[in-house]
């Protein structure tokens, strides 16, 4: 296993489409391992191969660091509700902004044999789910932000600040 890489916002590689996987070789197993490793050591709970340059349908999901989630060729089945809440990407390190995503997500995809699986999420699963996928067709948080991006710490802007 290795820490690889991630590509940083403005990275071409990073507004592509990805393409589907159709097998599942020793190359795509670390680069799989690869990617959780790499996730972990930059404290994100989620990472997208086109992150670490790779054009592939794959993403790692963690947001308990006790459940690791690998999905293969996801696509979101069904969503439902709303959730607004501050955002953040390993792409774009030290900077958050406020997304509103579904609160409910479904999500087909495929584990490392291959076999067909869906996963319900809601609140913080739901949007990394939908955060991880929307990086595999070439889209990032920063086109759905509210506002202005901010630095990670700081406080979104309240009502009465942008009052003259």
């Amino acid at each position: 296993m290795a820490i690889r890489n991630i590509r940083l916002f403005g990275d071409p590689v990073l507004e592509k489409q990805c393409k589907e996987v159709k097998e599942v070789t020793p190359r795509t197993l670390e680069l799989i391992d690869d990617m959780f490793e790499t996730m972990y050591d930059a404290n994100g709970v989620g990472l997208a191969a086109p992150q670490v340059g790779i054009l592939k349908r794959i993403c790692v999901v963690d947001v308990t660091y006790e459940d690791p989630i690998l999905l293969i060729n996801p696509r979101i089945m069904e969503k439902s509700g709303e959730q607004t809440g501050s955002e953040g990407c390993l792409s774009l390190p030290g900077k958050c902004g406020d997304v509103t995503r579904a609160n409910y997500v479904k999500v087909e995809y495929y584990d490392e044999n291959m076999e067909r699986h869906e996963i319900e999420g809601t609140e913080l699963l739901a949007r990394a789910l939908q955060h991880e996928i929307e990086h595999l067709d070439g889209h990032l948080y920063t086109e759905k932000v509210i506002g202005d991006l901010r630095d990670v710490g700081e406080e979104a802007p309240s009502d009465e600040d942008t009052e003259e």
